[in-house]
């Protein structure tokens, strides 16, 4: 893209991104380096053993997240190569999962649990949770061997929501009719375009209870709250403060970065080591455990090029249409 092109959509998008919901920008703009580099970001002392701080951030997707530019990193794949280098270093003793997520698309949390799943059967692994941890961002705490939590954390939201919507209604009063031809009564499944069918919603709320009847066990293996009594409540979608979830047995402990970071190294069997980040590159040094680390876009000849990010109504962005998700996000759905 020509430069003074590129910096009119830059001026462009300062003047329109504050007014859309949910926006945030991001410019990257220079060449990245993609080569995956640790730093020490907390530590004690010279000890060789290392703890892996990886960030899952974001909603939790299996697909390329926008982008002004074109498509961006892959939100799943960007963790599972962290957790993976983590995994492969025998320096690495244990591994904290620092969570701020509202969720994600259920297929792609259910993948990163799987993977979580593995890897702690290797190295022990903690999650530690920031502002938010909810529905999926929970659903991958339970994935980890132990589960602290900050006082005002927000987590729970423990259930499924498939979002549907109908505009046939406001469609026939402009005079305009949507008929499709299909092979069967159920192809057009929730279609926005064709009238309202009960049946057809019907069907869709067995996939949901199905989904939601999948994690809602794994809630009641992983906290021990087999008693249907006291899990109702803390199972019916409502959130909960970090305090609030540690008197309801959701999570371990309360505490920060380095709560977590202790919890680890005894999980561990160390009574010292080194906290360390991977990033891209040496201009994305972390200076700090609570330092984001960007993410370049490679071009097909695996070289990097500048992005500049446009985050508009991730939840639904994230994902393609007729996704189920693990997510919550206030205000987004009616």
């Amino acid at each position: 893209m020509p430069r003074p092109l590129l910096l009119a959509c830059v001026a462009l998008v300062c003047l329109v991104a504050p007014a859309c919901n949910n926006a945030s920008v991001t410019f990257r703009l220079g060449p990245e380096d993609l080569t995956l580099r640790e730093t020490r970001v907390l530590g004690d002392g010279p000890a060789a053993a290392k703890i892996a701080l990886i960030d899952l951030t974001g909603v939790i997707a299996d697909q390329p997240t926008p982008s002004l530019l074109g498509p961006g990193a892959n939100p799943l794949n960007e963790v599972l190569v962290r957790l993976e280098k983590a995994a492969e270093d025998p320096d690495v003793r244990a591994i904290v999962l620092r969570i701020n997520s509202p969720g994600g698309t259920v297929a792609a949390t259910e993948a990163l649990a799987g993977e979580l799943d593995r890897l702690r059967a290797i190295k022990p692994i903690v999650a530690s949770m920031s502002e938010v941890a909810a529905s999926g961002g929970y659903y991958a705490a339970l994935a980890t061997d132990r589960i602290v939590a900050q006082p005002t954390s927000i987590t729970g939201s423990i259930g499924v929501v498939l979002p549907t919507v109908n505009v046939s209604q406001g469609m026939a009063r402009l005079g305009i009719q949507s008929r499709a031809i299909t092979s069967g009564p159920n192809k057009t499944l929730a279609s926005p375009l064709e009238p309202m069918d009960e049946t057809h919603y019907a069907i869709l709320q067995s996939l949901v209870d199905d989904m939601y009847s999948a994690f809602r066990t794994r809630v009641a293996t992983a906290r021990n709250l087999a008693d249907d009594h006291t899990l109702d409540p803390l199972t019916d979608g409502r959130v909960f403060t970090g305090t609030q979830a540690l008197d309801a047995g959701l999570v371990d402990v309360l505490g920060d970065v380095r709560v977590a970071f202790a919890e680890a190294k005894s999980l561990a069997g160390v009574t010292s080591a080194q906290l360390v980040k991977y990033h891209y590159g040496k201009s994305t040094r972390p200076r700090s455990p609570y330092a984001t680390t960007s993410v370049p876009m490679p071009r097909a000849d695996g070289a990097a090029v500048a992005t500049v990010d446009l985050n508009l109504a991730e939840a639904l962005a994230a994902a393609p249409p007729g996704a189920a998700y693990y997510l919550w996000v206030p205000g987004q759905w009616p």
